[in-house]
């Protein structure tokens, strides 16, 4: 039996941020996805990023394209502390979401998205990314099939150099730090881990420096965590770095693997692999794992597949974040004070 052609996914786009390049337009090229509309708050960027994409309208604001009824999926890229405010506008009318990673701004934000998405039936999906690619899955693949022994301990850093002194990162109020913006990443990976480790990682210390200027803000955090076996991990994260590191490193009782830009694997696609049998190398491919999470995203839509990274996963990745920031002396974001229906021109 033969099946049809798959219909392209309809997505519209909230703002012009340099990341919906990577992240959206060219997966959208790769997997034969409708750019249909695009919103910024400048209209100027948003007419640049429509021509550049071959996105179909340039519309009015954020709110015009959530409400649009061609749109069927909504891309969120936003400052961290719209990401919760607009996920909750999408679903309210009734769109598909696919948001970039944090969720929303804190566990009891993200809480709220996740119900209004069980009460809307609509599908809403975190992007982590990385867990798509084959560098990740090769690593949880070794861990699943014992080649690595038991699991004794884990180390991931997520570090960068420091964005521009303006950049919204920096800022209390718009949800940044280096632990919402990177270290995300490395306590998302952890969790991965609990089918083999007995459990979700707990955090035991955590301490962090605080961005001069920016009260609250975390320029770096470093996390100690604990699993149910017995097994411990280390999340590092920095945007005060003197370059990139995305590294993952997964210790076991009879080997180790290591993968060197999990976060990047386009850049990096090595597994670096060393047990009692020799060192190897694998290369898993340096396709972007952005396009590899929208076919995802399509699998989900147009088949039913499973999404890894829905909205209880969503909430259980910010309830670790919120505890990190705890453990740290430091506040969990707060939620923005910004009213979806009128922002976004």
């Amino acid at each position: 039996m033969t099946t049809g052609p798959v219909e392209p996914l309809r997505i519209g786009v909230l703002g012009a941020a340099r990341i919906a390049e990577r992240a959206i337009a060219v997966p959208a090229r790769d997997t034969g996805s409708r750019l249909v509309a695009v919103a910024a708050r400048d209209r100027a960027r948003a007419e640049d990023f429509a021509r550049t994409h071959g996105v179909e309208r340039v519309l009015a604001s954020y709110a015009d394209v959530v409400t649009d009824p061609e749109v069927e999926v909504v891309y969120n890229p936003l400052p961290n502390a719209l990401h919760g405010p607009w996920n909750l506008a999408a679903v309210a009318a009734g769109k598909h979401v696919l948001s970039e990673k944090p969720f929303a701004s804190n566990a009891a934000e993200a809480a709220d998205v996740r119900d209004a998405a069980r009460r809307a039936g609509v599908t809403v999906v975190e992007g982590f990314h990385h867990l798509h690619h084959p560098v990740v899955r090769r690593v949880l693949e070794m861990v699943g099939s014992g080649e690595l022994g038991d699991v004794v301990r884990v180390e991931a850093t997520i570090a960068m150099p420091p964005p521009d002194a303006g950049d919204p990162r920096w800022s209390l109020d718009l949800s940044g730090g280096a632990l919402m913006d990177l270290g995300c990443y490395g306590l998302h990976v952890l969790r991965t881990l609990a089918p083999w480790t007995g459990g979700e990682p707990e955090p035991v210390t955590a301490r962090a420096g605080e961005r001069a200027g920016s009260p609250g803000v975390d320029e770096w955090l470093d996390a100690e965590l604990h699993f149910p076996s017995g097994a411990t991990a280390t999340v590092r994260c920095s945007m005060v770095h003197r370059d990139r590191d995305f590294s993952l490193r997964i210790v076991g009782t009879r080997g180790e693997a290591t993968a060197p830009a999990f976060v990047e694997p386009n850049r990096d696609d090595r597994v670096l692999v060393r047990t009692p049998a020799g060192e190897r190398t694998e290369h898993c491919g340096t396709r972007t794992s952005y396009t590899y999470q929208l076919e995802a995203l399509i699998a989900a839509l147009r088949h039913g597949s499973p999404v890894p990274t829905g909205p209880d996963d969503a909430v259980a990745t910010m309830t670790l974040i919120d505890r990190c920031y705890r453990l740290a002396g430091l506040p969990p974001r707060p939620r923005a004070a910004v009213e979806p229906r009128r922002a976004g021109a």
